[in-house]
């Protein structure tokens, strides 16, 4: 187990400035905000454009990624950066919503390709807790698995592997025991905080998903959508754990509205406080097997 603890950000995601002021939307502040973020020790940026998760044509724009992420990567040249990408669906193809990492890759500023091996239902609690009646549901067919691993495979991209439950996973496994997922591979274990889907943000959890990984070699990291990652006591979890910690106002739901560089301010000092060390970029590079 490397001492070093990899840090991603995810800056803005679906959070809207009404729900935090601090939100970075706009290409030029996403860059600005992300440099910061990396000074204080985030290697792994991942950031949304404006068009949603669910598009009716499933297509996200590279444009605004291509604006940000040169300005990001013409000062912190060694950052991982990657995007999101559409819902699948009927009469949506795999080659249509992930197509956006092909301008990325070709302007050379994607080195992370995203892979989502499950499907799952969206949505939060009404006031009374119940679920709130909605239609939205992330579609990633077997096949739509297959399209993203192949492309990262193409591409020499590192796969960033979501895990939204344990079926996410055990996808994600079938393919490294097959020996089909490229070096650089990066498990991302999200949690369910106040929104009715995933697995909780509780220990016994997180120790469900370590024994599933359990010999693979698989670096792993940990988030909470809609919930707290540092103030469940997770993120304390997975580095006791050897593993790693997402942060930012993607993920941040609380009483407070804090800033993306306080989010990872914080974690650092969890870090700190845990005996373990922020990763560097080439540590982070070196944990992953990014050559």
């Amino acid at each position: 187990m490397s001492d070093a603890c990899i840090v991603e950000v995810a800056l803005n995601g679906s959070t809207t400035t009404l729900t935090n002021p601090n939100v970075p939307r706009s290409p030029e502040r996403i860059a600005a905000e992300a440099i910061v973020c990396i000074d204080r020790g985030a290697t792994i940026v991942h950031n949304h454009n404006d068009e949603g998760l669910i598009t009716p044509d499933g297509v996200h724009s590279a444009a605004p990624y291509i604006e940000a992420w040169q300005a990001i990567l013409a000062e912190r040249p060694e950052t991982l950066l990657y995007p999101t990408m559409a819902s699948g669906g009927p009469g949506i193809a795999p080659q249509v919503r992930w197509a956006h990492h092909l301008p990325l890759v070709d302007a050379g500023l994607c080195r992370v390709g995203l892979i989502d091996p499950g499907s799952v239902s969206l949505g939060l609690l009404d006031a009374d807790g119940q679920p709130l009646a909605m239609d939205l549901v992330y579609i990633n067919t077997y096949a739509d698995a297959r399209y993203m691993v192949e492309m990262c495979q193409q591409l020499g991209l590192a796969p960033s592997i979501s895990i939204f439950d344990p079926s996410f996973l055990r996808v994600a496994l079938a393919f490294h025991e097959a020996g089909a997922l490229p070096p650089g591979t990066m498990i991302k274990l999200y949690f369910g905080g106040a929104v009715p889907f995933g697995l909780p943000p509780t220990t016994p959890s997180l120790d469900a998903y370590v024994a599933m990984l359990e010999g693979t070699g698989l670096p792993w990291l940990v988030a909470v959508l809609a919930g707290d990652v540092i103030g469940t006591g997770l993120a304390h979890a997975a580095l006791e754990r050897g593993g790693h910690v997402r942060v930012g106002l993607e993920d941040f739901l609380g009483p407070r509205t804090p800033t993306n560089v306080e989010l990872v301010d914080e974690l650092a000092q969890v870090i700190e406080e845990s005996g373990r060390t922020v990763a560097t970029p080439a540590e982070t590079r070196d944990i992953l097997g990014i050559t």
